[in-house]
């Protein structure tokens, strides 16, 4: 076999092991809670969370408000769309957190699951760590 045809036979391998079939609304973690996969604020141990049931409700937590809003599910399609939120009486910080967080989640358009990761996608990608109990 020539260089070029081991080259490609290898190029093909990698494609097939690394391609990603396309999310199913099946697939989808509903039903658990997730939390953001980053570290709490300074002062705190609340991190923002997220939980979307079946029937489209979602529990959303932002940094420092929470309230019920929409989730519309389709294949690797979903659409976020967040209710009134109820303050928690939180810091400046916490709230200007809240102000760039509640829109990046509205301008999500797609979703994938890498491991125990939920990929929101958006111009603003997210990561929700799927919960372990």
């Amino acid at each position: 076999m020539t260089m070029l045809a081991r080259w490609i036979v290898g190029l093909g391998i990698v494609l097939l092991l690394t391609s990603r079939s396309p999310a199913l609304a099946a697939d989808f973690p509903f039903e658990q809670e997730m939390q953001m996969d980053v570290k709490p604020m300074p002062g705190g141990k609340r991190v923002p969370m997220l939980e979307v049931l079946p029937d489209g409700r979602a529990i959303i937590d932002l940094w420092c408000k929470s309230g019920d809003g929409r989730a519309e599910v389709k294949d690797d399609t979903i659409k976020i769309t967040l209710g009134p939120m109820r303050e928690d009486g939180c810091t400046p910080e916490r709230l200007a957190r809240d102000e760039e967080l509640a829109p990046a989640l509205e301008a999500i358009t797609q979703w994938r699951i890498e491991d125990d990761i939920l990929v929101l996608i958006g111009p603003t990608e997210l990561r929700y760590r799927l919960s372990s109990h």
